[in-house]
């Protein structure tokens, strides 16, 4: 399943359809734990202050870039956001091991992802209100970003495998 997203949507028409196809909600982002899907099983973890923080603007990132949200698409968004800049330990921390993972899985990928993200800027570094940004189209935050007008992602991204738009 592709998750490219067309330049026309607003950021919250994008948003919504990107937590509607892998079946999040926008009440997990303040729920007392997240459920990270590793293959055929998950691990439910404390969803810290940290990631808190940051997930809301981490799922803006997935909808720019259009990197998936299994194993590879997480570590390809992981190095795409340390490369176009985090700020907070939360964020470098999440997205080393996202990272770390996917150099075992898929080192080119990883990799591409990674040069890629060269002179792009990561949400987390703009100085732009989250609210604000929902009323952006794809195409404008994208260009705010520095990502390409189709977005980053090269071919086909993939859900994670407790996506219920499998």
């Amino acid at each position: 399943m592709t998750m490219q997203t067309s330049n026309e949507l607003t950021i919250a028409q994008a948003r919504d359809r990107f937590l509607e196809r892998n079946g999040f909600t926008m009440e997990s982002y303040d729920a007392p734990t997240v459920e990270i899907p590793l293959g055929p099983v998950s691990a439910w973890l404390p969803n810290t202050a940290g990631r808190k923080a940051v997930v809301r603007w981490h799922d803006l990132h997935h909808v720019v870039t259009g990197y998936g949200t299994d194993m590879i698409g997480e570590a390809e968004i992981g190095a795409w956001e340390l490369r176009a800049g985090c700020t907070t330990m939360a964020a470098y921390v999440l997205n080393s091991l996202a990272v770390l993972l996917g150099l075992v899985l898929a080192p080119r990928r990883i990799l591409r992802a990674f040069s890629g993200a060269r002179g792009a800027r990561s949400l987390y570094r703009m100085d732009l209100d989250y609210d604000d940004a929902l009323r952006l189209t794809v195409a404008s935050l994208r260009s705010r970003a520095g990502v390409p007008r189709d977005g980053a992602a090269e071919g086909r991204a993939q859900l994670h495998t407790a996506a219920p738009a499998r």
